[in-house]
Protein backbone atom coordinates (compact mmCIF):
# COMPACT_ATOMS: atom_id res chain seq x y z
CA UNK A 1 0.00 0.00 0.00
CA UNK A 2 1.20 3.45 -1.10
CA UNK A 3 1.50 6.29 1.49
CA UNK A 4 -0.51 9.20 0.57
CA UNK A 5 1.94 11.96 -1.23
CA UNK A 6 2.02 15.10 0.92
CA UNK A 7 1.54 17.86 -1.05
CA UNK A 8 4.53 20.45 -1.17
CA UNK A 9 2.33 23.70 0.22
CA UNK A 10 1.84 21.42 2.92
CA UNK A 11 5.03 20.57 3.65
CA UNK A 12 5.70 24.43 3.33
CA UNK A 13 2.84 25.04 5.55
CA UNK A 14 4.42 22.56 8.31
CA UNK A 15 7.55 23.62 8.20
CA UNK A 16 6.38 27.59 8.09
CA UNK A 17 4.70 26.37 11.62
CA UNK A 18 7.66 25.38 12.97
CA UNK A 19 9.41 28.97 12.37
CA UNK A 20 6.48 30.47 13.78
CA UNK A 21 5.67 28.52 17.27
CA UNK A 22 9.71 29.03 17.50
CA UNK A 23 9.38 32.79 17.67
CA UNK A 24 5.80 33.33 19.16
CA UNK A 25 6.85 34.11 22.49
CA UNK A 26 9.04 37.19 20.75
CA UNK A 27 7.95 40.24 19.57
CA UNK A 28 11.14 42.76 18.13
CA UNK A 29 10.52 46.46 18.79
CA UNK A 30 11.61 49.63 19.82
CA UNK A 31 13.10 49.01 23.56
CA UNK A 32 11.48 50.94 26.40
CA UNK A 33 14.20 53.52 27.86
CA UNK A 34 15.26 53.32 31.46
CA UNK A 35 15.45 57.60 31.47
CA UNK A 36 13.82 60.63 30.24
CA UNK A 37 16.88 63.37 29.89
CA UNK A 38 18.72 62.77 33.96
CA UNK A 39 15.42 61.41 35.57
CA UNK A 40 15.31 57.78 36.25
CA UNK A 41 12.78 55.55 35.15
CA UNK A 42 11.25 52.78 37.14
CA UNK A 43 7.80 50.96 37.26
CA UNK A 44 5.10 52.31 36.91
CA UNK A 45 6.32 54.86 34.57
CA UNK A 46 7.04 55.10 31.09
CA UNK A 47 9.16 56.63 28.42
CA UNK A 48 6.59 55.95 25.94
CA UNK A 49 3.33 54.39 24.99
CA UNK A 50 3.62 50.66 25.98
CA UNK A 51 6.22 51.40 28.51
CA UNK A 52 5.80 51.37 32.23
CA UNK A 53 2.11 51.12 33.69
CA UNK A 54 -0.85 51.96 31.05
CA UNK A 55 -2.74 53.23 33.83
CA UNK A 56 -0.30 56.40 33.96
CA UNK A 57 0.26 56.44 30.54
CA UNK A 58 -2.38 59.21 30.17
CA UNK A 59 -0.59 61.78 33.30
CA UNK A 60 2.92 60.52 32.80
CA UNK A 61 5.20 61.53 29.75
CA UNK A 62 8.35 62.11 28.90
CA UNK A 63 9.02 65.40 26.82
CA UNK A 64 11.49 64.61 24.16
CA UNK A 65 12.30 67.56 23.38
CA UNK A 66 12.87 68.97 26.86
CA UNK A 67 13.98 65.70 28.09
CA UNK A 68 11.47 65.92 30.88
CA UNK A 69 9.36 63.94 32.07
CA UNK A 70 5.53 65.88 32.58
CA UNK A 71 2.85 65.65 34.69
CA UNK A 72 -0.15 66.31 32.62
CA UNK A 73 -4.00 67.27 34.41
CA UNK A 74 -6.91 69.44 33.26
CA UNK A 75 -5.58 72.05 34.68
CA UNK A 76 -2.03 71.84 33.00
CA UNK A 77 1.55 70.83 32.39
CA UNK A 78 3.86 70.55 35.50
CA UNK A 79 7.65 69.41 34.96
CA UNK A 80 7.98 66.18 37.56
CA UNK A 81 11.35 67.45 39.53
CA UNK A 82 12.56 64.14 41.46
CA UNK A 83 10.60 60.78 42.14
CA UNK A 84 11.14 58.84 45.28
CA UNK A 85 10.93 55.68 44.84
CA UNK A 86 11.09 54.36 47.81
CA UNK A 87 8.15 56.08 49.41
CA UNK A 88 6.31 56.35 46.10
CA UNK A 89 6.35 60.20 45.80
CA UNK A 90 6.22 62.82 42.77
CA UNK A 91 7.64 66.26 43.47
CA UNK A 92 6.61 68.60 40.68
CA UNK A 93 6.27 72.53 39.90
CA UNK A 94 4.13 74.59 38.99
CA UNK A 95 5.47 77.31 36.44
CA UNK A 96 2.58 79.62 37.34
CA UNK A 97 2.97 79.36 41.28
CA UNK A 98 4.45 81.82 43.36
CA UNK A 99 7.61 81.24 45.29
CA UNK A 100 9.60 83.40 47.37
CA UNK A 101 11.46 84.07 44.68
CA UNK A 102 8.54 85.45 42.51
CA UNK A 103 4.89 86.45 42.32
CA UNK A 104 2.27 85.88 39.70
CA UNK A 105 -0.78 85.54 38.98
CA UNK A 106 -2.14 81.38 38.80
CA UNK A 107 -5.23 79.65 37.98
CA UNK A 108 -4.52 76.97 40.43
CA UNK A 109 -3.55 73.16 40.49
CA UNK A 110 -5.75 70.44 40.30
CA UNK A 111 -5.93 66.69 40.02
CA UNK A 112 -7.97 64.49 37.26
CA UNK A 113 -11.08 62.74 39.50
CA UNK A 114 -9.92 59.65 38.31
CA UNK A 115 -6.40 59.97 38.59
CA UNK A 116 -3.80 57.87 40.27
CA UNK A 117 -2.49 60.26 42.99
CA UNK A 118 -3.20 61.85 45.61
CA UNK A 119 -1.54 64.62 47.69
CA UNK A 120 1.30 64.05 50.14
CA UNK A 121 -0.04 64.95 53.76
CA UNK A 122 3.15 67.43 54.06
CA UNK A 123 1.78 69.39 51.66
CA UNK A 124 1.24 73.23 52.73
CA UNK A 125 -1.04 75.75 50.60
CA UNK A 126 -0.55 79.04 51.38
CA UNK A 127 -3.32 80.93 49.27
CA UNK A 128 -1.80 84.59 48.65
CA UNK A 129 -3.91 88.43 47.95
CA UNK A 130 -7.51 86.37 48.81
CA UNK A 131 -10.37 88.17 49.43
CA UNK A 132 -11.78 88.69 53.49
CA UNK A 133 -15.25 89.92 52.23
CA UNK A 134 -16.51 87.31 49.66
CA UNK A 135 -14.02 84.26 49.21
CA UNK A 136 -15.54 81.04 50.70
CA UNK A 137 -12.24 80.31 52.25
CA UNK A 138 -13.89 82.32 55.14
CA UNK A 139 -17.16 81.10 55.47
CA UNK A 140 -17.27 77.91 57.45
CA UNK A 141 -20.32 76.45 54.97
CA UNK A 142 -18.28 76.41 51.86
CA UNK A 143 -17.77 73.00 50.32
CA UNK A 144 -14.91 72.33 48.56
CA UNK A 145 -16.60 69.70 45.85
CA UNK A 146 -20.11 69.21 44.92
CA UNK A 147 -19.71 65.48 46.03
CA UNK A 148 -18.13 66.86 49.35
CA UNK A 149 -19.80 66.92 52.74
CA UNK A 150 -16.94 68.38 54.73
CA UNK A 151 -17.32 71.91 55.06
CA UNK A 152 -13.94 74.17 54.43
CA UNK A 153 -12.48 75.49 57.80
CA UNK A 154 -11.38 78.98 58.37
CA UNK A 155 -7.60 79.65 57.73
CA UNK A 156 -5.33 77.68 59.76
CA UNK A 157 -4.13 79.93 62.62
CA UNK A 158 -1.08 77.81 63.00
CA UNK A 159 -0.32 79.07 59.27
CA UNK A 160 -0.19 82.78 60.70
CA UNK A 161 3.52 82.27 60.79
CA UNK A 162 4.18 80.92 57.10
CA UNK A 163 2.19 83.77 56.04
CA UNK A 164 4.23 86.46 57.79
CA UNK A 165 7.32 84.68 56.56
CA UNK A 166 6.31 84.18 52.74
CA UNK A 167 4.59 87.91 53.01
CA UNK A 168 8.95 88.92 54.18
CA UNK A 169 10.01 87.80 50.58
CA UNK A 170 11.44 90.70 48.27
CA UNK A 171 8.93 89.83 45.76
CA UNK A 172 5.73 89.50 47.69
CA UNK A 173 6.55 92.14 49.92
CA UNK A 174 6.61 95.03 47.45
CA UNK A 175 2.76 93.85 47.02
CA UNK A 176 1.72 95.35 50.23
CA UNK A 177 -0.95 92.76 50.89
CA UNK A 178 -2.14 92.56 54.19
CA UNK A 179 -1.39 89.50 55.97
CA UNK A 180 -4.95 89.04 56.75
CA UNK A 181 -5.74 88.04 53.00
CA UNK A 182 -2.66 84.82 53.00
CA UNK A 183 -4.53 81.91 53.44
CA UNK A 184 -2.55 78.65 55.09
CA UNK A 185 -3.99 75.43 55.02
CA UNK A 186 -2.87 71.46 54.36
CA UNK A 187 -4.19 68.73 51.73
CA UNK A 188 -6.85 67.42 54.00
CA UNK A 189 -9.12 70.64 53.77
CA UNK A 190 -9.12 70.13 50.04
CA UNK A 191 -11.97 67.23 50.26
CA UNK A 192 -11.96 64.75 47.49
CA UNK A 193 -12.26 67.21 44.83
CA UNK A 194 -8.34 67.90 45.58
CA UNK A 195 -8.76 71.14 43.88
CA UNK A 196 -7.06 74.91 44.44
CA UNK A 197 -9.74 76.44 42.00
CA UNK A 198 -9.06 79.95 42.46
CA UNK A 199 -10.88 81.84 40.89
CA UNK A 200 -13.70 80.21 43.36
CA UNK A 201 -11.83 80.60 46.02
CA UNK A 202 -10.97 84.70 45.09
CA UNK A 203 -7.27 84.43 45.47
CA UNK A 204 -4.88 85.46 43.00
CA UNK A 205 -2.14 83.17 43.35
CA UNK A 206 -0.87 80.72 45.63
CA UNK A 207 2.34 78.51 46.49
CA UNK A 208 2.82 75.08 47.69
CA UNK A 209 5.75 73.76 50.37
CA UNK A 210 6.75 69.93 50.34
CA UNK A 211 9.60 70.57 53.07
CA UNK A 212 10.99 73.21 55.02
CA UNK A 213 14.37 71.56 54.65
CA UNK A 214 14.57 71.83 58.60
CA UNK A 215 14.68 76.02 57.62
CA UNK A 216 11.03 77.05 58.90
CA UNK A 217 12.54 80.75 59.44
CA UNK A 218 13.98 80.89 55.94
CA UNK A 219 11.74 80.95 53.34
CA UNK A 220 14.06 81.34 50.66
CA UNK A 221 15.16 77.93 51.60
CA UNK A 222 12.11 75.86 51.52
CA UNK A 223 11.31 73.53 48.94
CA UNK A 224 8.88 75.01 46.86
CA UNK A 225 6.28 72.51 44.87
CA UNK A 226 3.27 69.93 45.28
CA UNK A 227 3.78 66.47 46.54
CA UNK A 228 2.12 63.53 45.17
CA UNK A 229 1.58 60.17 46.37
CA UNK A 230 0.89 57.56 43.85
CA UNK A 231 0.08 53.53 44.57
CA UNK A 232 1.19 50.45 42.17
CA UNK A 233 -2.45 49.36 42.65
CA UNK A 234 -5.27 48.77 44.81
CA UNK A 235 -2.90 46.58 47.53
CA UNK A 236 -0.08 48.67 46.70
CA UNK A 237 1.85 45.56 45.54
CA UNK A 238 5.18 45.71 43.28
CA UNK A 239 3.98 43.46 40.63
CA UNK A 240 6.49 39.95 40.59
CA UNK A 241 6.50 40.20 36.77
CA UNK A 242 7.91 44.00 36.68
CA UNK A 243 10.38 43.18 39.77
CA UNK A 244 11.70 39.98 38.10
CA UNK A 245 11.68 42.08 34.62
CA UNK A 246 13.63 45.16 35.97
CA UNK A 247 15.92 42.12 38.40
CA UNK A 248 17.30 41.14 34.84
CA UNK A 249 18.30 44.94 33.27
CA UNK A 250 14.79 45.39 31.17
CA UNK A 251 12.23 47.96 31.82
CA UNK A 252 8.33 46.67 32.30
CA UNK A 253 5.67 47.26 29.53
CA UNK A 254 2.60 46.15 28.05
CA UNK A 255 1.27 45.39 25.17
CA UNK A 256 -2.35 44.38 23.17
CA UNK A 257 -5.46 45.16 23.52
CA UNK A 258 -5.64 44.08 27.52
CA UNK A 259 -2.72 45.63 27.91
CA UNK A 260 -0.81 42.28 28.69
CA UNK A 261 2.76 42.60 30.57
CA UNK A 262 6.04 42.71 28.49
CA UNK A 263 9.47 42.77 29.51
CA UNK A 264 11.39 45.35 27.09
CA UNK A 265 14.88 44.53 26.88
CA UNK A 266 17.97 46.00 25.88
CA UNK A 267 18.29 44.03 22.38
CA UNK A 268 15.31 45.29 21.50
CA UNK A 269 13.01 41.94 21.96
CA UNK A 270 9.67 41.74 24.40
CA UNK A 271 9.12 38.62 26.18
CA UNK A 272 6.44 37.76 28.44
CA UNK A 273 9.24 36.39 31.15
CA UNK A 274 12.67 38.54 31.56
CA UNK A 275 15.39 39.65 30.00
CA UNK A 276 17.19 36.55 30.36
CA UNK A 277 15.10 34.11 28.19
CA UNK A 278 15.81 36.84 25.83
CA UNK A 279 19.38 36.69 26.09
CA UNK A 280 19.09 33.12 25.93
CA UNK A 281 17.03 33.01 22.76
CA UNK A 282 18.89 35.75 20.97
CA UNK A 283 22.07 33.32 21.67
CA UNK A 284 20.73 30.62 20.22
CA UNK A 285 19.26 32.93 16.96
CA UNK A 286 22.86 33.18 15.67
CA UNK A 287 22.89 29.40 14.98
CA UNK A 288 20.12 29.52 12.80
CA UNK A 289 21.48 29.31 9.11
CA UNK A 290 22.76 26.25 10.56
CA UNK A 291 19.74 24.92 12.19
CA UNK A 292 17.67 25.96 9.47
CA UNK A 293 20.01 24.08 6.58
CA UNK A 294 19.58 21.02 9.26
CA UNK A 295 15.38 21.72 9.30
CA UNK A 296 15.34 21.79 5.37
CA UNK A 297 17.63 18.57 5.17
CA UNK A 298 14.78 16.99 7.80
CA UNK A 299 11.55 17.75 5.85
CA UNK A 300 13.06 16.36 2.60
CA UNK A 301 14.30 13.37 3.93
CA UNK A 302 10.55 13.25 5.45
CA UNK A 303 8.85 13.91 2.52
CA UNK A 304 10.49 11.44 0.37
CA UNK A 305 10.17 8.24 2.82
CA UNK A 306 6.70 9.18 2.98
CA UNK A 307 6.17 8.82 -0.87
Amino acid sequence: MKHKQPSSSSSSITVMGFFSLLFLPLVSSQPCKKSCGDQILRYPFGSSPGCGDPLYQNYITCDLDQHQLILTTHTGCYTIETIDYDNQILHITDPTMSTCSSTQPSKGFGLDWNAPFTFQGDNVFALLDCSTNSSPLYRSDFTSGSNSTAAMPFCDNQGAPVCSLLYSCPDISTLNLPISTCCVYTPVDLGPAFEIDLQKLQCTSYTAIYSFNGQESYPESWEYGVALKYRFNVENEYPSDCRNCEDSNGVCGYTGADNSFICSCINGINTTTDCYFAASVSDNVRLLPRLMRTLVISSLIWWELCR
